[in-house]
């Protein structure tokens, strides 16, 4: 039943009915070390699904390497940012698989390569719609880039403190982008998939997520950013073994941090 959208909806926990639109399902407080422990399971889980590990695996190796290269084929930084964009839109949906396949296991199923590809269409509605959210973030985040290129020295060699504005203010404007768009994304895919909510019961659920538990949001963060970048310094090969591990520690980190129907 829809209902009207409020700011309250990011602080409230309440008991609401399954099929209500746009709600806030309650999430666990998590200690600052729980993190650690889905990284942990996933890492289980890579070695227990060698099969699905390997081919999402390649899938996102695949991926990067073809943004490594074509940052070396343009030769300037300028196609770094849109093409960490794509990057990121086809992230969440490989990742899909291997919710799917840890969801699987948690069962006490064996997972297969088959099922987990299906779930990529789970609940396809609202997980486009979610596309479209970050297509739309993506989009200002390289409008508001493009206006910060007016604070860059235009005198080739010019001395490191007038760099300095550039330099500031982009990476406090980035924080803060990629902070939000972290918020909403950290749980919203596994539960859209698992539960089929809508896309703004995800998004809300996620954003209230991620602020009741900032200390360990913080450092999932890390551990997500370190993952990426020794995939991309390692031209790519590392996220063979990152971004499926990655992949089945968000679905841990999911069932930890956001309360089941019986819960709530």
């Amino acid at each position: 039943m829809p209902r009207t959208v409020n700011t309250t909806d990011f602080h409230k926990k309440k008991e609401v009915r399954d099929n209500e639109y746009a709600r806030t399902i309650p999430s666990n407080q998590l200690s600052v070390s729980a993190p650690l422990h889905w990284l942990a399971l996933g890492l289980h889980d890579f070695i227990r699904m060698p099969l699905i590990s390997a081919f999402y695996g390649l899938c996102f190796t695949a991926a990067a390497v073809a943004i490594v290269q074509l940052v070396q084929w343009q030769g300037t930084h300028l196609v770094v940012l849109p093409s960490l964009v794509v990057y990121m839109l086809i992230g969440p949906f490989l990742a899909l698989g291997l919710y799917d396949a840890a969801w699987e296991r948690e069962k006490g199923r064996s997972a297969s390569l088959l099922h987990s590809m299906k779930a990529i269409g789970r609940n396809s509605t609202s997980q486009w719609a979610f596309t479209i959210i970050l297509v739309v973030a993506m989009i200002f985040w390289m409008r508001i880039a493009a206006l910060l290129h007016a604070l860059y020295p235009s005198v080739q060699g010019a001395p490191l403190s007038e760099f300095a504005p550039f330099l500031i203010v982009g990476s406090l404007v980035g924080l803060v982008i990629a902070s939000l768009i972290f918020a909403i994304s950290a749980f919203s895919i596994p539960l859209m998939m698992e539960r089929r909510v809508d896309v703004m019961t995800a998004v809300f659920t996620s954003f209230n997520a991620v602020k009741s538990n900032i200390p360990a949001m913080i450092v999932w963060a890390m551990i997500i950013c370190g993952g990426v970048l020794v995939g991309f310094a390692s031209f790519g090969l590392g996220m063979l073994f990152t971004m499926p591990i990655l992949g089945y520690a968000t679905w841990h980190g999911y069932h930890e941090t956001v309360k089941s129907s019986r819960q709530t």
